[in-house]
Parts: C-alpha cells; structure tokens; sequence
C-alpha cells in the first residue's frame, strides 16, 4: 500500500497528541477522528487487519481532512502525517473505495483537462477556474502583469492534476499534468506566473516529482512582482495577512511576506498564534465541493478571532481562501493581488 512509505507516521502520530491543536477540522468538529493520532491510529488498524476500507465513516474521515500540512510543519520529529494522509487516499481510489461524491469530482477534472492561450509575449499567467472566477482578482492580475511583463499570454482551462492527486486519483493527476506540461512547453514562454497557491505547489513540487520538466521558470504572483524589481507608489497600510498553506507548509516560499515588506504593510499578527492554518480547507484543494458545511465551519472560525469583524482588512493569497471567508465568516477579504494592485 500507498501508506507503507510513511510508517514512521503511523507508527509514531498514533501516540502523540502534539499537533492537536493544529487540526482545523478537529477545531471545528471537536472530533478526536479528525486529528492526526486517530487518523494514524486507524490507519495502523488497516494495516493489522482490525479496519477496512469498507468502513465508510473511516473512509470520509480520510476525506475531510484540511490538507493544510500544519501539523507536518510544525512535528518536532518531521513525521509527514499530511503525505501519509495523501497516501491513504490514494490507497482508496486502488481499492476501489473512494465515495460516489469523490468519484464524480475525479471524473469532471479528468473531463475538464484541456487549455487555450491568447495573447503574446513571453511571459505567460495561468488562470486556473477558481482564480479566474473572481473579478476583482482578475482585475489586478491584469493590472500587476501589464506592469510588470507588458504583453503576456493569458492560459485558461481546466484540471492541472493537483485536485485528482488530493483525491487520491494520482495516475490521472501525472497523466493531467503531463499534458499541461506539454502545453505550456509548447507556448515558447520563458516565465509563467501562478497566482493560484495549489497551482503553484503542483508545478513547483508535484511536476518535478513526477520527472516533468518545464522550460518556462515558475513564479508565484508575488515572486513575479519581486522579480521585476516592480515599484509601488503607496503603501498598503494596516492589515492581517493570513499566512498561505501551499506557501509556508508545502513550499517554504516567503515570496508573499517580502512582498507585503515592499508594500510596505502594517501586517498585524491575527488569532492566537502563527502555527494554525486560517485557510479554510485550502490545502485539500476541493473541501468546499465536497464538505461545504465543514468550510462553513471553518470560516466561522477564523470570523471568531478577528479583532473587529466589521473593520479589519484580511488578506488572503487565493481566491480560494477568500471566497470562502467573504460568504461563511462575513469578512472584509482581498487577495495580496489586489491590496499590490491598489498600491501601484
């Protein structure tokens, strides 16, 4: 199984409840199942033949999880509870397991695989469906491109293999992602920007695992920006950044907090402390379709330690983040895309 790779974690998360605090679904669901010593407990349990796959309260555990890699982060002895989480999944899909709202999610994103590009230059800005949902989001990406590249190519479609990889469908995620590969190798772009944070992770760490090799260099949007040495003509003011999960925990990139130094914000420090995710679910990428009442949960939560509701600017990297904490906790959200745009 998928899981034998992180019997350090099995065998090891089962006993401890260090990383308790971390676990957003545990901190909404007041739940032990959805905390990392469980999940590991049960999946020893699959391991020793005390548990199945066919236990179908086991299997939804496995996905409601946040993906958000806190607990990874965060482990004094570097257990990869978040990889061993992927793993299970994946050790699902094998087993012909995965639930019925799973498998119809797989099946659109494998369908949705497919990409169009339009303008020039050699610079290209992916925009994934979630990214280009968002108007506003839109709009200062248009704004923060013409700035910083000029002419550009604008890439729109769908399913780059970074949701089938979080469902646990991973040879449909390579097979996704080899072909996005070759699609962006064959616009003969020497940048493509990735304001999308699981976009991102995908092309900076899944691709290369998976030996596909891109000829344009990879940047996040405030990377992008840094690069260019882009000047900026305000300040962004007081602000609560809420530190990105792809970033930090899967990418270690502090692009967007130099970014926010540029912009010379007053970045206040929000909630209880800086270990915890604020992101509602984003790192497994697709919760809100499959767990909404769970991102609702979450988004509430996060609501509940703004200092003021009404007044405080949050920022956010994604959309995905933003949307989620604009329609459950009612909060005053911009992307750090729009907050760079505003201060051009």
């Amino acid at each position: 199984m998928n899981i034998d790779k992180y019997e350090d974690a099995i065998m090891n998360c089962r006993f401890c409840f260090m990383c308790r605090h971390l676990s957003a679904i545990g901190n909404v669901r007041f739940t032990e199942v959805d905390t990392p010593r469980i999940r590991a407990a049960m999946l020893y349990g699959l391991r020793t033949g005390t548990n199945s796959f066919d236990d179908e309260d086991f299997v939804d555990a496995l996905y409601r999880q946040d993906l958000s890699a806190c607990c990874a982060r965060h482990c004094v002895n570097h257990y990869d509870e978040n990889g061993l989480a992927l793993a299970a999944r994946a050790d699902v899909v094998e087993a012909g397991k995965a639930p019925a709202a799973v498998k119809r999610l797989a099946a659109k994103f494998v369908k949705s695989a497919a990409w169009k590009a339009s303008g020039n230059g050699k610079v290209a800005l992916f925009l994934d469906e979630t990214t280009a949902s968002d108007k506003a989001e839109t709009a200062a990406l248009r704004k923060l491109m013409k700035n910083a590249a000029g002419d550009y190519v604008t890439v729109t479609g769908g399913s780059i293999g970074k949701a089938l990889k979080v469902l646990g469908y991973v040879p449909e995620a390579k097979d996704a992602a080899a072909k996005f590969a070759q699609f962006l190798n064959g616009l003969d772009v020497s940048a493509v920007v990735v304001p999308n944070p699981a976009a991102f992770d995908a092309l900076k760490n899944d691709y290369p695992a998976w030996g596909l090799k891109l000829k344009a260099k990879v940047f996040c949007t405030a990377g992008f920006l840094l690069d260019r040495k882009v000047r900026f003509s305000k300040s962004a003011g007081e602000l609560y950044y809420l530190a990105d999960d792809f970033m930090r925990n899967y990418c270690g990139c502090e692009c967007p907090e130099r970014l926010l130094a540029a912009l010379k914000a007053k970045n206040k420090p929000f909630g209880t402390n800086d270990e915890e995710t604020y992101n509602c679910g984003e790192g497994a990428v697709v919760l809100d379709r499959l767990h909404p009442e769970i991102v609702k949960s979450l988004a509430e939560y996060v609501a509940a330690r703004a200092d003021d509701p009404k007044k405080d600017r949050i920022v956010t990297l994604g959309v995905y983040a933003k949307m989620a904490l604009v329609k459950y906790g009612k909060l005053d959200v911009k992307t750090l895309n729009e907050i760079a745009a505003s201060c051009l």
